[in-house]
């Protein structure tokens, strides 16, 4: 058995017998554990009672979150004439058409966010291998195929962050950085779970919104009490 790092046993420490902490206080636990040399992100896990193999169960949306990810967001378009001009004028930093599908194809994928004018998606559906596992592909559901671009480049670099629940029934999604005041993150946290809650599909039976945990990038989880995550 691998012998425990020095930064592993005090994450251990850390949260030993702490479980269902309320949000505030499991903030401020991994705050106190974010220790590395770099702005750590907050991620938060749901455990959800569905069975996403089921599309009655599947569970998919967006949400903008109050104070920001943090994150520098790079952004793509695939649009022509106005609709390309009101990409770049709102932020855009790669737009085009199939010279963006070329680049792509060519194995380089410079962007974290990916949205498309609905007529560019013949186009852009070449693309689905190559962009749905890295779940880049544009979707109607969560505002990516769109006429709007512009207010679509500007929520995906204001904060906006989407969500899909994975095969064991596990949402995972960014809240912002430890260097975020408590109360921000606390904010964003509920702002996530809300969203979530409000994608409970209609094939979900029983508890829904089993578990919550928070943690750091190089920090220790904390499991956090549902209600108190999802009190407004």
């Amino acid at each position: 058995m691998a012998k425990l790092s020095k930064r592993a046993k005090a994450n251990r420490a850390a949260v030993d017998g702490k479980e269902n902490l309320g949000l505030e206080e499991a903030v401020a636990l991994i705050k106190a554990n974010a220790k590395a040399k770099f702005d750590e992100s907050v991620e938060i896990a749901m455990n959800l009672g569905v069975d996403p193999r089921h599309a009655d169960q599947m569970v998919r949306g967006v949400v903008t979150l109050p104070n920001g990810t943090g994150k520098t967001v790079r952004v793509a378009v695939f649009a022509r004439g106005p609709k390309a001009d009101e990409a770049q004028a709102a932020g855009a930093d790669i737009v085009g058409a199939e010279d963006l599908m070329e680049t792509i194809q060519g194995g380089t994928i410079d962007f974290d966010r990916c949205i498309a004018t609905p007529d560019m998606m013949p186009l852009v559906g070449r693309l689905g291998k190559v962009l749905g596992p890295r779940g880049l592909m544009p979707n109607p559901k969560v505002g990516t195929v769109t006429m709007d671009v512009a207010q679509a480049v500007k929520n995906a670099k204001g904060g906006e962050v989407q969500f899909r629940v994975e095969k064991a029934g596990i949402i995972h999604g960014g809240v912002g950085k430890a260097s975020f005041d408590a109360d921000a993150l606390a904010q964003n946290v509920r702002a996530f779970v809300a969203a979530v809650a409000r994608s409970k599909p209609t094939g979900a039976k029983g508890t829904y919104l089993k578990k919550i945990s928070l943690s750091s990038t190089m920090g220790p989880g904390v499991s956090v009490d549902v209600a108190s995550a999802s009190a407004e």
